[in-house]
């Protein structure tokens, strides 16, 4: 049988059957990919030399809207923290449309030799860190930026309107803070403009540069931060009868809740992960402390499987803290952090053929459902969106084990702001210009 690393590259490189047609590449597309390249390359250098964390992209804003605004765009500041919107108007009428970018970057120190390798460094909740565009935000702001000026220099002619979102926090506000795709949606982002669709995209590294990744319907899961308290009475170690221990409550909690997704849920219908992140307890060999604390993650991608899970969950806690003596509580949002990314049926099969004619039918593939999560998914809940994957590894790099996206020695192929720029023009003026 088939390894599953090998399933899974088949799966991410054999185009489907629903990916059969192909479409013809306009030559203003290639025309302006080719005009605004180096300033593309140039512009996601800058800013993978000079990462920020989430609601903290202060010069990245800063950069992009004097950017803006050297195109004759006004662009608006100050959304969700650190956003930057602005809006394109075409020379006739049309329909309107979003396109957005992330600019944010992670608490990473990045490993790879490159003569614009971020050196910044900082203070993450209490530790010393680098800061890193280990997951490509970098490239998506800079691949909005061409297309910005692409579609600018086009202006006279084109129908319609387009909204430029630059979004902020996208991998998730600091503990205390609002930020991201929600934060915008309710600082009133679509409330003079609602565009039709929103377009959205993210170089991955398990596909390979050159090609595209998407699939209808649902495509990255809905993400749920929790935390588990379990409380317990403390004792001298070598007296453990004489407390009650909430290492031992907390590790079985850990390893009941593993029964959930294991024996309780149908992932037959759709996946599901549980995971405990983080285990905090204790100060010292012979002193059993009062609490345990616990940190983790679930991802799902049904709004019924996930109530039921989290019904379990909540079960799971409770007695299994029971059984030996201590009392435990689960914390998790009634809403998840990150909704699941829905691609809109109707709107996938309308512009499949644009990203086709992007990088040619063969390149264009159905990925496996994604567990990661991504709060593109927010904007899919207000009007109907299309999201996907442009590769950005190396194609002679095995994209099974490459580096992966949120890993220090995360490497960009360069290439891929190519196709970044190429798609997302394609499938604007494709939506924009038809009839």
């Amino acid at each position: 049988m088939a390894s599953l690393k090998h399933l899974l590259a088949l799966a991410l490189l054999a185009p489907s059957a629903a990916f059969a047609q192909s479409a013809t590449l306009r030559p203003e597309v290639e025309a302006a990919v080719k005009s605004v390249h180096n300033e593309v390359v140039n512009w996601r250098r800058d800013f993978h030399a000079h990462p920020e964390l989430s609601n903290r992209e202060e010069r990245t804003a800063k950069v992009v809207a004097a950017e803006l605004t050297k195109l004759g765009l006004k662009a608006r500041t100050g959304i969700a923290h650190h956003g930057v919107v602005a809006i394109i108007e075409g020379g006739r009428p049309g329909p309107r449309i979003a396109l957005r970018a992330d600019m944010d970057a992670l608490p990473v120190t990045e490993n790879n030799d490159l003569p614009f390798a971020s050196k910044v460094t900082t203070t993450f909740n209490g530790q010393s860190t680098g800061v890193m565009h280990a997951c490509g935000h970098d490239a998506h702001t800079a691949i909005l930026l061409g297309v910005a000026k692409s579609l600018v220099a086009m202006r006279k002619d084109l129908p319609g309107q387009i909204m430029l979102i630059f979004q902020p926090s996208e991998e998730g506000a600091p503990a205390g803070e609002e930020g991201g795709a929600s934060l915008m949606i309710k600082e009133g982002l679509f409330k003079d403009f609602k565009p039709e669709a929103v377009f959205g995209l993210h170089v991955f590294a398990n596909v390979p540069a050159g090609t595209i990744a998407v699939r209808s319907g649902p495509e990255m899961a809905a993400s749920d931060f929790f935390e588990i308290e379990v409380t317990g009475r403390q004792t001298h170690g070598a007296r453990p009868w004489g407390g009650v221990d909430p290492i031992v409550a907390g590790a079985a909690i850990v390893t009941n809740l593993q029964t959930i997704v294991s024996r309780r849920t149908d992932i037959a219908k759709l996946p599901a992960v549980l995971t405990i992140g983080a285990f905090n307890g204790g100060i010292r060999n012979n002193i059993i402390p009062d609490k345990v604390k616990m940190l983790g993650t679930l991802r799902t991608f049904d709004p019924t499987m996930r109530r039921q899970i989290i019904k379990d969950m909540n079960d799971v806690v409770t007695h299994s803290a029971q059984s030996i003596g201590a009392t435990a509580k689960l914390n998790i949002p009634a809403e998840p952090q990150t909704p699941a990314t829905v691609n809109n049926p109707d709107l996938t099969a309308k512009m499949l053929p644009s990203l086709r004619a992007a990088v040619g039918a063969a390149n264009v593939t159905e990925p496996p459902l994604q567990m990661g999560a991504e709060d593109f998914g927010v904007y899919a809940l207000q009007v109907p969106s299309l999201f996907f994957f442009v590769g950005a590894t190396d194609p002679t790099v095995d994209v099974v084990n490459a580096p992966s996206n949120h890993s220090p020695f995360f490497m960009l192929d360069e290439r891929s702001l190519d196709v970044g720029v190429r798609s997302m023009l394609q499938v604007s003026l494709d939506y924009l210009n038809q009839k």
